[in-house]
This record gives C-alpha cells, sequence and structure tokens, in this order.
C-alpha cells in the first residue's frame, strides 16, 4: 500500500509539528511538575520549542516545495512570513512572566502555540481550504484566550470576538465556495488565468473573500471589534493579536494578490481594499485621541498601522512587497515593545501598566523606562531617527512610485494626527506627578525585561540596517 504523502510532505510541516508538539509537551511537563515550579516550566518548554520551531523555519528558506499536492507550499515568503509569526510569538510568551493563574499557566500557553500553528499554517498557505483551516485554527484558540482574565470585561471581548470572527469566517468560506465554482479547484494558482476575469462567480467570490480578510486585518468598517477585544483579553493575548494575526492575514492577501489574480483584474478588484486601507489610516489614528487605555489605543493604532503595509502593496509591485514586509517586522518590534513597557508596569492581573494614568511622572520615576516608552512610541509615530521613520519613507515611496499619491498623502496625514496622540503619553511621562502608580518593579519575572531590552535593540537596528528581503514573491502551484 503506497501512502498518499511522502517524506518531502512531511518534512515541510515539520516547523508546524515541532510548534504542535511543544504544546502537549507543555501540558504533560505541568502535569509531572505542577508542585515545584507551573509557571517556569511552562515557559521554559514554549519558549525552548518556539525557539526551535523558528531554526527549523529558517533552514527551509532558499527552498521551493510545494507539500500535500500543492495546499502548503514552502518558500521564502513563507519563511520570512513565518518568522514574524513565532517573532510575535515569543514576545507573547515573554509577557506571560507576569501576571495570572499558575493553575491554567500552562493550558493557557498551549492555547497560544496551537494558535500560532494556525498562523504558520497560513504563512505557506496555497489553497482555499488550507487558508481556511489556518484561519479556523488561529482563531478558535484565541476565542479562549481573549477570556481567562478574571474581569467581566475579558468575556465580553471573548463572547464579541467568537461571535464577529464567526461571522467574518462564514463570509470568506462562502467566498471561498464561490471561488471553487468558478474555477473548479481549490487551488489558488487556478484563479490566475486570464478566464476568471470575464467569471461573474470569481468577481463575486473574490469580493467576499476581501470582506472576510478585511475584518481580519480590523480594516474600516470591520473594525470596531479590535479595541474591544484588545481591551479585555489579557496583555499577552493582545499582543499576540497585534501582531501575529495581522501577520498571518497580511501573507494570506499578499499570496492572493500577487499570484492569484489574472492580470487584467487585479488593480480592479483590489481597489476597494485601497481605498478601506487609506480610509482606515484616518479613523485608527483619530480613534487613538481619546483612549485612556494602552490596548486601546494600540488596538486603533494597529487599524492605521495595517493601513500603512496595503498601501505600500498597492500597485502590487515587488518592491512595495519587500517594503510593506520591513514596515511589519518594524511594526511587531515596536508594537511588542510598547507591550513590554506595559508589562513591567504591572504587578499582576490588575494590568495597571495599560492605564494611561500610570504613565504620569514615570521619566522621574522610571527613567529608563519612561526613555524606552518615548522611543517606542516615536516609532509608531514615525518620526526620525527610528524604524517607523524610514518605514514610512518607503511607503510612501511605494505608493507613489506605484502612482497612488492619494494613498501617499492619506499616510501623512494620518501620521500627522497620531503625532498628536503619542505626545500626550510623552508629555504625561515628563511633566512632573508626586502620586505613587502601583508596583514599578518586576523582581523574579525578568521575562518582560528581556523582552523590552530585544525589541529596543531590534528598532535601533532596523533603522540602521533595514530588513529588505529578495525572493520575497509568494508561490502558488
Amino acid at each position: 500500500m503506497t501512502l498518499p504523502f511522502t517524506h518531502v510532505d512531511w518534512a515541510a510541516v515539520a516547523p508546524l509539528e515541532v510548534l504542535a508538539a511543544t504544546g502537549l509537551l507543555v501540558l504533560l511537563f505541568d502535569l509531572i511538575w505542577r508542585p515545584f515550579a507551573p509557571r517556569g516550566i511552562s515557559l521554559s518548554v514554549a519558549l525552548l520549542g518556539t525557539i526551535l520551531t523558528a531554526v527549523l523555519v529558517a533552514q527551509q528558506y532558499g527552498t521551493n516545495v510545494a507539500a500535500f499536492n500543492g495546499g502548503y507550499v514552502v518558500g521564502n515568503f513563507s519563511v520570512l512570513f513565518g518568522e514574524v509569526v513565532l517573532l510575535g510569538t515569543l514576545g507573547a510568551l515573554a509577557l506571560m512572566g507576569r501576571g495570572g493563574s499558575d493553575r491554567e499557566s500552562a493550558g493557557t500557553i498551549a492555547l497560544l502555540l496551537w494558535s500560532a500553528c494556525g498562523a504558520l499554517l497560513l504563512a505557506a498557505a496555497a489553497t482555499t481550504m488550507t487558508i481556511f483551516l489556518g484561519i479556523e485554527l488561529l482563531s478558535l484558540a484565541l476565542y479562549c484566550l481573549c477570556g481567562l482574565a478574571d474581569r467581566k470585561s475579558a468575556r465580553e471581548a471573548a463572547l464579541k470576538y467568537l461571535l464577529l470572527s464567526s461571522t467574518a469566517s462564514a463570509v470568506l468560506l462562502f467566498g471561498m465556495a464561490l471561488l471553487f465554482g468558478a474555477s473548479g479547484s481549490v487551488s489558488l494558482a487556478a484563479l490566475a488565468t486570464p478566464a476568471m476575469a470575464t467569471n461573474p462567480l470569481f468577481w463575486m467570490g473574490s469580493g467576499f473573500f476581501l470582506v472576510g480578510i478585511a475584518f481580519k486585518l480590523s480594516l474600516v468598517p470591520f473594525h470596531a471589534w479590535a479595541p474591544d477585544v484588545y481591551e479585555g483579553a489579557p496583555l499577552p493575548i493582545a499582543a499576540f493579536m497585534t501582531v501575529v494575526t495581522k501577520a498571518a492575514t497580511i501573507a494570506i492577501f499578499a499570496r492572493f494578490a500577487y499570484a492569484a489574480l489574472p492580470a487584467g483584474a487585479s488593480q480592479m478588484l483590489l481597489l476597494p481594499i485601497w481605498v478601506v486601507a487609506g480610509i482606515s489610516m484616518i479613523v485608527g489614528n483619530v480613534g487613538m485621541l481619546a483612549q485612556h487605555d494602552l490596548k486601546r489605543l494600540l488596538g486603533y493604532s494597529g487599524i492605521a498601522q495595517v493601513g500603512y503595509i496595503l498601501a505600500a502593496l498597492a500597485g502590487t509591485t515587488r518592491l512595495g512587497l519587500r517594503y510593506a514586509f520591513f514596515y511589519l517586522v518594524v511594526y511587531a518590534v515596536m508594537n511588542l515593545g510598547a507591550f513590554a513597557v506595559a508589562a513591567v508596569l504591572s504587578s499582576g492581573d490588575a494590568e495597571e501598566g495599560t492605564q494611561l494614568q500610570s504613565y504620569r511622572g514615570l521619566g522621574a520615576r522610571r527613567p529608563l523606562l519612561a526613555a524606552a516608552m518615548t522611543f517606542f512610541l516615536l516609532a509608531l509615530a514615525g518620526l526620525p531617527p527610528t524604524a517607523g521613520f524610514l518605514g514610512k519613507i518607503l511607503i510612501l515611496a511605494a505608493a507613489a512610485g506605484s502612482g497612488y499619491l492619494w494613498l501617499a498623502a492619506l499616510l501623512l496625514v494620518g501620521t500627522a494626527i497620531s503625532l498628536y496622540a503619542y505626545a500626550k503619553i510623552i508629555l504625561a511621562m515628563y511633566r512632573p506627578d508626586h502620586r505613587v502608580h502601583g508596583a514599578e518593579t518586576l523582581r523574579g519575572a525578568p521575562l518582560p525585561w528581556v523582552s523590552l531590552a530585544l525589541c529596543l535593540v531590534a528598532t535601533v537596528a532596523l533603522t540602521f540596517y533595514p530588513l529588505l528581503p529578495s525572493g520575497l514573491l509568494p508561490l502558488v502551484k
């Protein structure tokens, strides 16, 4: 009897297997060593497994393998986006070193790792079936993770995310069904034929598919859930969602836009996405102005930041994809850095570091923390000399070079609005304030500090050594 798949197929998904097995090991080790150090053991196993997965993914760079009959395509594109996913996973795991119940830590970590498996699957997905499998694997665990905090807002966030995300997944699946009806295949490659440009099923299916993607990216008008869910979710889960879910969804959108659309229909079909990306830049930055919770503020910021990334993809040029990937990496490290500062300022489940009032007078009480937070906020705003500034310059060049000057203009307007929101936090940190706000040390919990330091170093390094990988074009087969 011949097996349907070969060792080549299983070798292609080896990183996924390792990450999924790590989640099982976390539960097993927690069962054995719970009386000793449940959180330390669970985190150690998870971090080691995630780092090993990152090494295995990196070893696939430079290869082109279409595994499982073309459903899972390994190449430079999947490797690079997979590494961003694992970067966000490591950042979220580091923030779990503080707060939460030791009794629930293993289950939380295992769910987080399995959610990351879904994101890794999306980075290499080349059929609609694989895409839907990856989205559900990513989302199902997040429905649980969002409601783990012992507060009413967490349960409300989990329910809201479950209902709205399930609806978006249904719309996405309906679009996939129409695309299958148009092409007779679940492969994205089957869509890139001239005949699809005149097929009404293709246009309808692509429209529903892109609506589902827009929701997952929290683009306007499908954005209202994001700040509410981030505010209610535990701090590490909110950090995970702002980076990992966006990186995985952008990977799917880029593969669809670059490798699955017929040449004659590409720009006309994607024009609504460019429009909502431009609107998202304004709405996201305006939404930040009235926020008093850091997670909500970064939720609105994420709406605008995704708009910036999509502006680089407008025109679907190779250079635009490289610039978009660079800004995605920059966004990941500076966003994780801001969350790390909030974790350092939090003493436990209360998450005092997410309240903007906790930053009043921080410059006098904790000058190093205030300086780090200031640097991350300036990078998010896109001011020099930060990697955020360099990323926005590259995005402006890509958008203008593709003929989308109006997107470049909206980016500049959005950036100007965001300066006021970020400046409020910076001014509050350096304005004299003699009140004491919660705990300001993390004795015995070094991981948030390590994450903060690494994000700071990475943001500085990317300013002078931008990551612009070649060979990033997605492949389908």
